[in-house]
């Protein structure tokens, strides 16, 4: 592709506007991201104590429960084997040591997460050299000065690099998602791995396509065809004539081949054990995809905005400055890894959070590459805005947390109380001191951003980024007892445990009747409940609502007898029963 004019780039900065972003601040700052929130707490409906129940089952029931996930009885053949491997290996390994210090339980939980450090690693390594590989190529290069000062090559990409790698920290919606132990990290960091890969492939083809090959292999063995079809669409588009990528384009054979040959290794014993679990995953995946309907084009374009804040508005911005560079590296590569899952996202029966993570990494890439472009009075205004929003989200935590514990003020109080009946308020102070010394750790760098009035380009992504870890790092310290309460069903599994003690006679089987999949793995999680799917069973545990009760709905049979009544305790909309069945 003939390169245009190096003085049409919209990109104009001096070298103090690359100074060198701290690496140990950095790491710090990625460190606390991941960290916090990850481990002390309970697995939460719905997807993340889904992917646990797996790795648990595949630890203790038979080698087929590797090959083919289940949820206890279930066969859970919604997402692929990937992480269900990963997790259960994870558990095998370390679970042992962390029983030294705590329950069985918990070391399972504290071991199934390890994984996700491994997710967050790939997703920040690949993004961080991706956009680098990016960064330090002519096309993005910025205007070059009359009489000098221009940043280097070296310094320009590794600023976009730095910038792209807090952007990402910074997004919103996947804030949560990373700290799971689900499909979505692992679906986020193949998303990003094949960006980096087909970035590499601009200088070094070889390396690229293999890095490609199993980058698209792990997104299929992640999340099936919905993880996959986003890559497969995106990456041939990359290749287009008028690319910089065009002359490498015979170089895909080799990703495509390693990604087929890597799928059949999972496949062929798949199908050969078990014809019925295939027929399920084939069967979800296709049904999973249908014509686009009007509201869920709506319910895309309203939620996804606040999911992918703040790096939409700067990704658009991108295109629109670089518009006349459509088709250089720096902005096709990305645009494509961000249209395909969003066209893609439109052909969904449900698309939602899992499928929204997939815009994530190169929303964020593009975004960095607005940075150069914006002029220094809207770089403040963003910085101004950034310091304003998160010291208020950050108050605003804080005085939840006030009223929680104190009752005061009484509206924010009486509002608290209604979404957690029954919680016993109490005060963890080592919880407290972690969110004081984050809060000063906030107070410092905008002192350091009021007093120092620093040029390099970075400081508005290190505000956003730190306003948003210090916002989660006070959700995971003051709020989760509370969030515990509101989202694991530790408490009403060990009622439901306790009560099949006390009724469920030597072999008599239980029978869930519309237990939802969270449900059902929750049970299993927390008290290795495994429900039955035999009519015969003459224990049934109902899934219902108090509404439904109180108006004879939720009824079965007139030979049913109620054994035992449960729920959550802040929990308004859902109940369980445990019913005997008496034979008629």
């Amino acid at each position: 592709m003939a390169l245009q004019d190096s003085r049409s780039t919209p990109a104009r900065l001096t070298a103090t506007a690359t100074t060198k972003l701290p690496r140990l601040l950095l790491l710090a700052l990625g460190l606390v991201y991941i960290l916090a929130g990850l481990f002390f707490r309970d697995p939460w409906k719905t997807d993340d104590v889904a992917g646990l129940a797996t790795m648990m089952t595949a630890l203790e029931g038979s080698w087929q429960t590797w090959l083919l996930p289940q949820i206890g009885n279930m066969a859970y053949a919604q997402n692929g084997p990937l992480i269900t491997w990963v997790g259960a290996f994870s558990i095998w390994l370390f679970g042992p040591l962390f029983e030294l210090f705590t329950s069985p339980l918990d070391a399972a939980l504290i071991a199934s997460r390890l994984p996700n450090l491994l997710w967050f690693g790939l997703i920040t390594g690949s993004v961080w050299y991706g956009t680098y590989l990016l960064g330090r190529r002519p096309e993005p290069q910025p205007l070059a000065l009359p009489f000098g000062g221009e940043p280097t090559v070296r310094d320009y990409g590794r600023m976009i690099a730095d910038a792209a790698l807090l952007l990402i920290l910074a997004t919103v919606g996947i804030m949560w998602r990373l700290h799971e132990t689900s499909e979505v990290p692992a679906l986020i960091a193949f998303q990003a791995l094949a960006f980096y890969a087909v970035a590499r492939m601009l200088d070094h083809p070889l390396s690229g396509a293999i890095t490609l090959g199993v980058a698209l292999a792990a997104a299929f063995l992640t999340r099936g065809w919905i993880g996959s079809l986003p890559i497969i669409l995106a990456v041939p588009c990359a290749f287009i004539p008028r690319s910089a990528l065009w002359p490498m384009k015979h170089w895909l054979i080799i990703s495509a081949v390693l990604a087929v040959f890597l799928c059949l290794l999972w496949w062929i014993p798949a199908n050969h054990f078990s014809t019925y679990w295939i027929h399920n995953w084939w069967l979800w995946n296709v049904t999973s995809f249908g014509p686009p309907r009007y509201q869920e084009i709506l319910s895309v374009l309203r939620d996804l905005p606040w999911f992918l804040w703040p790096t939409w508005p700067f990704a658009l911005l991108a295109l629109w400055r670089w518009r006349a560079w459509l088709f250089a590296p720096h902005i096709w590569i990305p645009l494509m890894f961000v249209l395909w899952p969003f066209v893609i996202m439109l052909f969904l029966a449900d698309p939602f959070e899992p499928e929204y993570s997939l815009m994530a990494v190169p929303a964020a890439v593009l975004a960095a590459f607005a940075l150069p472009t914006l002029r220094r009075g809207v770089v403040n205004s963003l910085d101004w805005f950034a310091v304003m929003c998160f010291s208020l989200t950050c108050a605003t935590v804080w005085l939840g947390w006030i009223a929680l514990q104190a009752g005061w003020p009484e509206q924010i109080s009486h509002n608290i109380a209604r979404q957690t009946r029954g919680y016993e308020a109490f005060v963890y102070w080592p919880a407290v001191v972690i969110a004081l010394l984050g809060t000063l750790a906030w107070i410092a760098i905008v002192y350091w951003r009021l007093h120092t009035k620093p040029s390099a380009l970075w400081r508005g992504t290190v505000l956003s980024a730190c306003g948003i870890v210090l916002t989660w790092l006070l959700l995971v310290t003051l709020w989760l007892p509370a969030l515990d309460y509101v989202r694991s069903y530790r408490e009403v599994s060990g009622q439901l445990a306790q009560a099949l003690q006390t009724h469920q006679r030597p072999g008599e089987c239980v029978r869930g009747l519309a237990l939802g999949t969270g449900q059902r793995a929750s049970f299993l999680v927390f008290n290795e409940l495994r429900f039955s799917y035999s009519a015969d069973c003459s224990l049934v545990l109902q899934q219902t609502s108090p509404e439904a009760v109180q108006s004879g709905a939720a009824d079965y049979t007139p030979q049913a007898r109620v054994l035992w009544e449960g729920k959550r305790g802040a929990d308004r909309r859902e109940m369980f029963r445990l019913l005997r069945i008496t034979p008629q």
